[in-house]
């Protein structure tokens, strides 16, 4: 299913190993590490869990 999917990668991240995390979703969302990618672990969370991180996450939050 994961090779399906598009995935984005982190306006964070960087060509060096610096921190590299993607993310795509259909019915769920969809995180992995993109230094291990695409053979490595991944996790899903529902769209409302990952609406709330998003949310919790913003400056000022």
């Amino acid at each position: 299913m994961s090779d399906q999917l598009k995935w984005f990668k982190s306006s964070y991240s960087d060509n060096e190993g610096g921190a590299c995390v993607e993310v795509a979703h259909d019915d769920a969302i969809h995180i992995r590490d993109s230094k291990s990618a695409p053979s490595g672990p991944e996790f899903q969370v529902s769209p409302s869990t990952w609406s709330a991180f998003i949310a919790a996450v913003q400056p000022g939050a």
